[in-house]
């Protein structure tokens, strides 16, 4: 067990640090009103807040939510955002209520998600702007001034939580999809495939200019760049590659490994052998 930086922080700072295990808690929901607090802030909770709590804070409570809402509504609105395509997502300041992501938006700020980036890397970005974002919202709350827009009824998306089953790729689908699917899964659950019976992580890819007519998951080439793998409608480029157990390793040099029992062209993941 290790403290989280929040938590390293805090002590530091000689700030008291509560970790309940849930808020349902009546002893929770008392010391929390101890601390005469004017406004609570949320971040990557996952969890509903009880209205007990809710109704705590004399300016209500505050969320930070990293989308554009009231699309990508849920517990992984970044991931989500990648896995689809979209090329822009952003963060919001909501005011929380009983019913999730639902509340009205202080302030939001769009972010274009780069073509290239990974939802390790769109998160880092995303909590710079809400932090930013944030403090100029506890201004306004401070001098009275804030306001809440209600969100709209329309364009309501939800994120569903992660999950290991959605880490396995599917290599019928577009090589935009599968480019989408293993940038969204970084850094969990990490998107993957059947490589002779084993589970083989794919950690970063990229599209190729190139089509194929192979059987879907075939591999094609093994160029300086990685692993050259047919999709539905095109070839990817696996460039970071790890089996399980072992270190995270170029395309290129998994491929050269493997190849010591035989050239890995021709074999098709995600096929298990007998």
């Amino acid at each position: 067990m290790q403290m989280s930086a929040v938590k390293e922080i805090a002590l530091v700072h000689g700030l008291r640090v509560l970790q309940p295990v849930n808020l349902q808690d009546p002893v929770i929901a008392a010391s929390l009103s101890e601390l005469k607090a004017d406004v609570f802030v949320v971040a990557a909770y996952g969890l509903l807040l009880p209205e007990a709590v809710l109704k705590i804070p004399a300016l209500g409570c505050l969320n930070i939510h990293p989308s554009l809402l009231p699309r990508w509504r849920g517990a992984a609105p970044i991931q989500c955002a990648i896995m689809a395509g979209n090329t822009h997502t952003g963060v919001a300041i909501m005011q929380m209520e009983l019913t999730l992501d639902s509340g009205p938006v202080f302030a939001i700020e769009s972010v274009t998600i780069y073509p290239q980036e990974n939802a390790a890397e769109l998160s880092i970005r995303l909590a710079h702007r809400g932090a930013h974002l944030l403090l100029q919202v506890l201004e306004t709350l401070a001098t009275g001034a804030a306001i809440a827009t209600p969100q709209s009824s329309h364009g309501v998306t939800y994120a569903p939580k992660l999950n290991r089953a959605m880490a396995q790729i599917d290599w019928t689908r577009s090589v935009a999809l599968i480019d989408c699917h293993v940038r969204a899964l970084v850094p969990w659950p990490i998107a993957e495939t059947v490589f002779m019976n084993e589970v083989l992580k794919i950690h970063r890819a990229h599209p190729l200019v190139a089509t194929a007519s192979a059987v879907p998951g075939t591999v094609l080439a093994i160029g300086v760049d990685g692993i050259h793998v047919a999709t539905g409608d095109g070839v990817i480029c696996l460039s970071q590659v790890q089996m399980a157990g072992r270190k995270v390793v170029t395309g290129n040099e998994f491929a050269r490994n493997a190849a010591k029992n035989g050239s890995i062209v021709g074999s098709i993941f995600g096929m298990q052998h007998e």
